[in-house]
């Protein structure tokens, strides 16, 4: 499958808000994707298998800037002891962005309250030349982004050695795979999932997280208790 239909076709197949991530397009783009969808009604509605492993990550000590251009550091000001789902985009992709931006807008959505509280969601740009604090923040708005959920671009080099510290650098952006990520900033666990993940499958990593942060508090407790 292309790799635009496959992303339009992620889109419907998770029940996500593909109109505000398709709504910029101009007409001859949009014909093209109601073209690919009438050409092959009946494909397979998913995107690339999703798949997962444990994640190494190291935080560069770099500024960054967000979509209201104010300047942060991304593991002291976003990441802390915060449980951090987080995604890799650009604004001008049509193909695999949407469909990770979108799934991110659902999880925030059952996320709740938890969202920016609990669980920090974060949206980097991989294109910094092109994607300034400005164009995120029009961006961001497609996507109904609340408070809790930050999106990052900084100077070429910052970006790239925030991208090689997570191990999701590649030396051409547009060929980047979709990729999420999840992970505890108290304890250090992260876990990358490749592909376009069920938003239900990241809620459930994010739950893990939280389930045991309060078993291990439960555990130190009793030990307080019963040295």
């Amino acid at each position: 499958m292309e790799p635009l239909k496959s992303g339009i076709a992620a889109l419907l197949a998770l029940g996500l808000m593909a109109g505000p991530a398709l709504a910029d397009h101009s007409p001859e783009e949009h014909a093209a994707h109601m073209a690919a969808l009438a050409a092959d009604p009946h494909a397979q509605h998913q995107g690339p298998a999703s798949t997962q492993s444990g994640a190494q990550v190291a935080f560069a000590d770099v500024p960054l800037l967000d979509q209201d251009g104010r300047e942060l550091r991304l593991k002291d000001d976003l990441v802390g002891d915060r449980i951090v789902v987080m995604g890799f985009v650009y604004t001008s992709c049509t193909t695999v962005c949407p469909v990770i931006s979108a799934i991110l807008q659902k999880l925030q959505k059952q996320l709740g309250e938890r969202a920016g509280r609990d669980v920090q969601l974060i949206s980097l740009s991989i294109d910094p030349l092109r994607d300034t604090p400005e164009r995120l923040h029009d961006y961001a708005g497609r996507f109904d982004a609340g408070l809790g959920w930050r999106w990052l671009t900084g100077s070429s080099e910052a970006v790239a050695d925030t991208l090689k510290g997570l191990g999701t650098w590649t030396a051409n952006y547009q060929d980047h795979p979709p990729l999420i990520m999840v992970g505890d900033g108290r304890t250090g666990q992260w876990t990358r999932f490749y592909g376009f993940t069920d938003p239900a499958v990241l809620m459930a990593r994010v739950d893990e997280l939280s389930a045991a942060r309060e078993h291990s508090g439960h555990d130190a407790l009793a030990q307080e208790t019963h040295p």
